[in-house]
């Protein structure tokens, strides 16, 4: 037989597959996710969508695109663009472009949107999540109250949004219960990224007394290092870079909201969720960073209360207090 008919019989032989079973085609596609982000890939938030969505990519099931520090003016415009390129799931922050986002999502109904928001979910493709992740922030506050000699823990935030206030008192509320005689410095800087400016703000806090630094943002832990003082981090575990100051962090794992909703994605049963929920620590959506090299150098009866409270959030016999409101200084 010539090898132009071979060649068509098998054309019409996929043909007649793909047609009897479509599932097996569609198997086999990668689903298009595009991300946009107001800050650097490395920024702690962003970092650990950036890192999820990786992994989903590294396993082959999705085609990742992502564009970094996107400024608000131009949010819309890219999103309208990932959208009509055929990507069916777009994944970002909405917090200062909600308007704008919400917009694009009702002009895309048949693309899916999971989006960072301080508001609710947009039916029907508009999903919404948030780092909750209280419950390890408790418990690093329960190792900060441990370890200050001085009584005095400064923390700098980037904004006081409910997003970062609800980390801050709950870190606030864990030091308290392991140091009833703690004294908190707060300030904010207006910014989702600059180190320098965190960096002064934790300086000046250090200069007044404060042993313990609660790193929300970027250049905290560095002004730590420099002082020898302490530093606990927020999102991401940088003790790796700072061996001798990090103590501990609490993490935030964007797989189970991301892995969830490529999956639903997939299956075309993707709709308005808060994705929320998928942040905690019984989704495995965060958790306490390991000890690592402060292992041993924490108070022994510090470490086993907060084992036990560790054990009491996963079992559901303890419940981390979600506060939004904006946290105050209490430093006489």
């Amino acid at each position: 037989m010539p090898q132009i008919f071979k060649r068509r019989q098998l054309v019409l032989l996929a043909t007649a597959v793909a047609v009897a079973l479509p599932g097996v085609a569609l198997a086999q596609a990668k689903t298009k996710v595009a991300a946009i982000y107001t800050v650097p890939f490395e920024q702690q938030w962003v970092s650990r969508l950036h890192k999820a969505l990786k992994a989903a990519e590294a396993r082959g099931e999705i085609e990742y695109k992502a564009t970094e520090n996107v400024s608000n003016a131009d949010y819309e415009r890219v999103m309208r663009e990932y959208a009509t390129a055929g990507n069916t799931l777009i994944v970002g922050e909405a917090f200062a472009v909600e308007a704008a986002a919400r917009k694009v999502a009702k002009d895309f109904p048949k693309v899916s949107f999971l989006l960072g928001s301080s508001g609710k979910v947009q039916a029907p493709n508009f999903s919404v999540f948030d780092n909750y992740i209280q419950e390890p922030a408790y418990l690093s506050g329960m190792i900060a109250g441990g370890v200050t000699k001085t009584n005095k823990i400064g923390m700098v935030g980037g904004f006081p949004i409910p997003e970062v206030n609800r980390l801050m008192n709950a870190f606030m509320a864990g030091a308290k219960e392991t140091n009833p005689k703690v004294e908190f410095s707060v300030s904010f800087i207006n910014s989702w990224f600059d180190p320098p400016k965190a960096k002064e703000a934790a300086f000046a806090m250090i200069d007044k007394g404060a042993d313990v630094m609660y790193a929300e943002r970027f250049g905290v832990s560095d002004a730590a290092k420099e002082k020898g003082k302490l530093a606990i981090g927020n999102v991401i575990n940088t003790q790796d870079k700072y061996p001798d100051t990090v103590v501990s962090s609490a993490l935030w794992n964007m797989e189970p909201s991301i892995d969830r909703a490529i999956k639903l994605v997939k299956e075309g049963k993707f709709k308005a969720e808060d994705y929320g929920p998928y942040s905690m620590m019984k989704h495995k959506g965060s958790e306490l960073a390991p000890l690592g090299t402060f292992e041993k150098k924490i108070p022994a009866d510090i470490v086993a209360k907060v084992r036990a409270k560790e054990k009491d959030i996963l079992d559901g016999k303890f419940t981390v207090k979600v506060d939004d409101g904006q946290p105050k200084s209490t430093t006489k």
